[in-house]
């Protein structure tokens, strides 16, 4: 099968613009090679000395011959990203929140990839059972990495279970594979009330541990449970005990772990220590942050970065009257550094307000998970202020657009208000408070 690569644009000034490579031309091959994606593209144009076949528009072919420096990239993008067909996930996980979608909503929300290629790209965590060994081999041989694996658990018929598919148990012997060929991993454990709890979490974590010190890092998320589970395994959310108990398995590890590795390798979600009322880690514990994708030492993250930020500012007695809203779990986080910010700018009013997620059900408590029907239902009872802060994470990357595809501008519409959509850290957040540096749409 011939890999025909279609340029979608060409960096005006780059190596392909003066060799005269134009939009709606195609690459098919590097150095004799063919390209079946990304991965090969950028190890084969590393070479200092490049040969490539390229198809002009009208069918001629051209053979471009290039000489560059080493890493030194040719400045184009293609029509796909990946330069393939993104690969859909063929397991059907207990656990799985696509399934847990209500219908009628957009079809990119429905599809559910599993590809490996995108846990490099784009830090997904991926099963392991949609991979080849044509896929391992090129990631020994290329040395990707980090690649990020979804474990959910070592009990290979437990995980077959789990996903729902006969292979996912045999997949793990994958892992050795890539910790043989010295690939760093990070991983994850998507916790479910009566499965993978308890003594399999424990068995889970003994088993990974023996991936040292090419598995950095291990997460332990609690599943999210919306309303929409109808016809779908059975689970029950966790109680404050629950997380209690899961908190002491997961502490009791890393101080034996951080005692003999220097690392504290497996780590709990800010929601765990949340349902447990119990407090957060100091930021030594997050072994640098290494799960915050998932959650983990977001909030103390958050903290940090603003009580950092904070402590540069001289304050002034400016009156500003503003409100900003959240996801019920960061809530109680953004409550204690509004009171933390009065001392230095006591003339500041931030009112922050949670917003129950009616959308998916109440126990979805992420910010990233509100539509903007939800947050104009709610905030429009409330005076606002002059303008209203919420996470970027409420929007799609790149786009006005909430999940349920309100845009910004219709919630501006229905509540009067600027929308300020604030990025994630402490400084960020310290700023859009102040009026400095927001991203008003």
């Amino acid at each position: 099968m011939i890999h025909e690569h279609i340029i979608r644009s060409v960096t005006e000034g780059s190596i392909a613009w003066e060799m005269e490579i134009e939009p709606g031309d195609k690459l098919l091959s590097v150095n004799g090679h063919e390209i079946e994606d990304i991965f090969d593209y950028r190890y084969y144009i590393e070479d200092e000395y490049l040969l490539l076949l390229v198809e002009k528009s009208n069918g001629e072919q051209w053979e471009v011959e290039i000489e560059k420096e080493e890493y030194e990239d040719l400045g184009m993008e293609f029509e796909q990203g990946l330069m393939d067909e993104y690969r859909h996930c063929h397991n059907r996980c207990i656990f799985c929140f696509i399934d847990q979608m209500p219908p009628g909503m957009r079809d990119t929300l429905y599809f559910k990839d599993d590809d490996s290629r995108l846990s490099f790209l784009q830090g997904n965590y991926v099963t392991l059972t949609n991979m080849s060994e044509h896929d391992i081999s090129r990631i020994i041989k290329y040395h990707l990495e980090p690649i990020n694996i979804s474990f959910q658990t070592m009990n290979p018929e437990l995980r077959c279970r789990m996903l729902h598919n006969r292979f996912a148990g045999e997949a793990l012997k994958k892992v050795d594979r890539l910790y043989e060929a010295g690939i760093e991993m990070n991983g994850q454990i998507v916790l479910c009330k009566g499965f993978n709890d308890g003594e399999e979490l424990e068995y889970s974590i003994q088993e990974l541990t023996k991936y040292l010190p090419n598995l950095r890092s291990v997460s332990v998320v609690p599943v999210g449970l919306s309303k929409y589970r109808d016809g779908l395994e059975p689970l029950e959310p966790f109680t404050k005990e629950d997380a209690r108990r899961v908190l002491q398995t997961i502490h009791r590890w890393q101080e034996k772990l951080y005692a003999e590795y220097g690392i504290h390798f497996i780590h709990a979600s800010d929601e765990w220590y949340l349902l447990a009322e119990e407090e957060l880690p100091e930021e030594s514990q997050y072994d640098g942050y290494l799960q915050l994708e998932n959650g983990v030492g977001m909030l103390r993250l958050l903290e940090n970065e603003f009580a950092e930020a904070l402590e540069a500012e001289k304050g002034d007695d400016v009156f500003r009257n503003i409100s900003a809203a959240t996801g019920t779990l960061a809530y109680p986080t953004l409550c204690r550094l509004m009171e933390r910010l009065k001392e230095k700018f006591p003339n500041t009013k931030v009112d922050v307000h949670p917003v129950k997620n009616h959308f998916f059900g109440e126990s979805i408590t992420v910010s990233g998970l509100i539509t903007g029907g939800d947050l104009m239902e709610q905030m429009k009872e409330f005076a606002l202020g002059e303008r209203l802060l919420i996470p970027c994470n409420m929007l799609r990357i790149d786009e006005d657009v909430f999940l349920d595809d309100y845009t910004v501008a219709d919630v501006e519409n229905a509540l009067q208000v600027p929308l300020y959509i604030v990025k994630s850290s402490g400084q960020d957040l310290l700023e859009a408070v102040l009026g400095r540096g927001c991203m008003e749409r």
